[in-house]
């Protein structure tokens, strides 16, 4: 069992720290809390359950009060949080029904990979949300940019709270059941945060709480058991405690580690809140003044809670919209690495120090055969597919206004059709297939040689591109002037003789150099381990 954690964030002695400013390459702390809504933490209106960690850090930090997710539901809104896509580009775009777990390709390339090559060390722990659950495969969390991964490939697993099993990287680890995960996620997650390493790290904490059902040890409610409500009600709100106690776990840990003035914490949801197996989440007013909740493209379904805190950062209340496919690009410009070109997501690094920055034209949510939305400014169309959530054959189209409306309880559609088209118009040419190119290094067996590849995916040409292998002796490098954008260039090598070797390449973009790393992964000529130096 982990040691007791303060149900309050200390206070950082002896630190000072120049307020508005954000460190060189942070460290970047990811929470994901699993159906928490809108409304579920205090500084967004709670007063039914106590939050005092995160109210705390919305109080020291940046509140974002226009968040979106990506999707309704988990696996769409994994996607575009990870990739920068959203759900009219992404690759997974539904949740599974009746099927196989929905999965990342090859192409998908996301947040873990882009800092990856550029020397982070990164880890996933927690909910990976995505399939197949087997090692070895391009949708697993090692093969899309983490070192370390533990927790849940599948998201249906993750709907048990004592598994018998979790995942640590491409190995099955066998429980007997009497642990509860997130317990595990929090004490691994702090042997992360205190390794030794002079990299800067991604931590993606993809919490399981407070999905249903909702469970917590010995069905002990705490503070909550007298109170005149349901079971499920009760352990749902202790679900929601125990999560912010854990944010106080992972903040002492920066701080113990004396690494929390170099890192960034970015805390949100995945989604509205449920309503699952007995909770009712109008007694908790979960999703504050907005409409719905999980599964629905109403606000109270997508717009998610979400707080950034750095001990540098000026406190403030930011409205301007953000959305789960702003996350790439903005770590990307936080670990001043090219941004992949063709992304849906805009980075959001400006509205973290006050200084601004650009606004989306619009969003848009989709999911295939049931319901889209778009917001462009105040106006926010929502389609619903036929026979859908009470449409006719014929489907149905709302407009509202989200300024003067927050709840969306006056279809203005009928008073407004020519606006209602052109936002459907442009939400129709919003959805496609994936624009981006291929994207960082890449390495391949080819008979005797090891051919490196370096993909420029970014909108701006890289110059001055330097391709070699790193392993116990240096290889031989290959330089090529200039690589433009959409373009790409590879150099075969010999294979060693022994040992594993790690792809490299130096090239300056943006008025920076930069220098990208990629583990070979290997064959009978090599290890099959992917080695780096």
């Amino acid at each position: 069992m982990p040691t007791a954690v303060s149900a309050t964030l200390p206070a950082r002695a002896g630190a000072t720290v120049r307020r508005g400013s954000l460190p060189t390459r942070p460290n970047i702390l990811l929470i994901l809390a699993d159906d928490l809504g809108w409304g579920e933490i205090g500084s967004n209106g709670q007063r039914l359950i106590s939050t005092p960690n995160l109210d705390r850090l919305a109080a020291e930090g940046v509140q974002f009060k226009t968040a979106y997710s990506g999707a309704p539901l988990c696996a769409p809104a994994r996607c575009a949080l990870l990739t920068g896509l959203h759900a009219g580009h992404g690759t997974v775009r539904d949740n599974p029904e009746g099927g196989p777990q929905l999965a990342l390709t090859e192409a998908d390339v996301t947040f873990a990979e882009v800092l990856q090559l550029s020397g982070y060390r990164t880890a996933c722990i927690g909910k990976w949300g995505f399939g197949p659950e087997v090692a070895d495969n391009v949708s697993h969390p090692n093969a899309r940019g983490f070192d370390e991964f533990f927790g849940y490939i599948g998201h249906r697993h993750a709907h048990q709270y004592f598994p018998k099993y979790l995942w640590h990287n491409g190995q099955k680890v066998q429980l007997d059941g009497s642990s509860y995960a997130p317990h595990l996620f929090r004490e691994r997650a702090v042997e992360f945060i205190n390794a030794d390493s002079d990299k800067p790290f991604l931590l993606y904490y993809a919490s399981i709480l407070p999905h249903s059902p909702s469970v917590v040890p010995g069905n002990d409610a705490g503070k909550y058991e007298d109170k005149p409500w349901s079971g499920p009600n009760r352990r749902h709100a202790a679900q929601v405690a125990r999560l912010d106690t854990d944010v106080a776990a992972l903040i002492r840990a920066l701080r113990d580690a004396d690494v929390d003035k170099d890192t960034l914490v970015l805390f949100t949801s995945d989604n509205g809140p449920h309503r699952e197996k007995g909770v009712t989440p109008w007694l908790f007013d979960s999703n504050g003044p907005l409409r719905a909740d999980k599964r629905d493209v109403y606000e109270g379904g997508i717009r998610v809670p979400m707080i950034a805190w750095s001990p540098g950062l000026r406190p403030r209340v930011e409205r301007q919209p953000v959305a789960f496919w702003d996350i790439l690009p903005t770590f990307a410009d936080l670990a001043e690495v090219p941004v992949p070109a063709n992304l849906d997501g805009l980075s959001f690094r400006g509205l973290l120090t006050g200084d601004g920055a650009p606004k989306h034209k619009h969003l848009v949510w989709n999911r295939p055969r049931k319901a889209q939305a778009i917001r462009r400014g105040r106006w926010k169309v929502v389609r619903f597919s036929p026979n859908i959530e009470g449409a006719g054959p014929e489907g149905r189209v709302e407009l509202y206004d989200l300024t003067d409306d927050p709840g969306e309880s006056r279809d203005e559609a009928a008073k407004r059709p020519e606006l209602a088209q052109e936002l459907l118009d442009l939400l129709d040419s919003s959805i496609g297939p994936d624009p981006r190119n291929p994207y960082g290094l890449r390495t391949e067996l080819t008979g005797d040689q090891i051919v490196v590849s370096l993909h420029n995916g970014s909108s701006v040409p890289w110059r001055q591109v330097r391709l070699g292998l790193d392993g116990r002796r240096r290889a031989r490098a290959a330089t090529v002037p200039r690589v433009d954008p959409g373009m790409a260039v590879s150099v075969g090598f010999p294979v060693p003789s022994s040992g594993g070797v790690t792809a490299r390449a130096e090239f300056k973009a943006d008025g920076r150099s930069h220098v990208f790393r990629r583990a070979h992964r290997g064959s009978t000529a090599i290890s099959r381990e992917a080695l780096s130096n």
